[in-house]
């Protein structure tokens, strides 16, 4: 069964959605049904401190649903800590794939800022956003996790 629930952050309303006891996905925008469950309760509550700038490391069963290259290039985002980034590049020569290919793998990465592919920089800086608002909101996240030192 699944099961969705929408927040209001600085960032957008978000919508979280979860199957069979784990996070599928994460949307920008609300929900028109808001289901109670205590795992939409803990992930509401955990992107609230997140929100608040008091968590920096999420931590909930989370299940992507995507190809075995996207599962590689999201666990090597996941390990981005708090505050850094990376880049495509970085991401490229740790899975062997190639820069283009994990930047379009990024911006399939169906659960953002939960795993947190705001954090994944081009060669130059900053690049496209899947989220809403683009280029703005991941700016918005970097700043927040006061990882946005460059773009001053």
């Amino acid at each position: 069964m699944t099961y969705r629930a929408s927040i209001d952050t600085q960032f957008g309303l978000l919508t979280v959605v979860t199957e069979n006891d784990a996070i599928t996905a994460l949307h920008w925008g609300a929900t028109a049904t808001f289901d109670d469950t205590p795992l939409l309760r803990e992930a509401l509550s955990q992107l609230a401190a997140y929100n608040e700038g008091a968590l920096t490391e999420f931590d909930l069963p989370l299940v992507p649903a995507g190809s075995d290259a996207l599962q590689v290039v999201l666990a090597e985002i996941s390990a981005i800590p708090h505050g850094n980034t990376a880049t495509y590049g970085d991401i490229a020569k740790a899975t062997g794939l190639s820069s283009q290919s994990v930047g379009q793998l990024c911006g399939a990465n169906p659960i953002p800022i939960i795993i947190p592919c705001h954090r994944v920089m081009g060669r130059k800086g900053l690049t496209g956003f899947s989220g809403k608002g683009g280029v703005e909101t991941k700016v918005a996240l970097l700043r927040h996790e006061h990882a946005g030192g460059f773009l001053i």
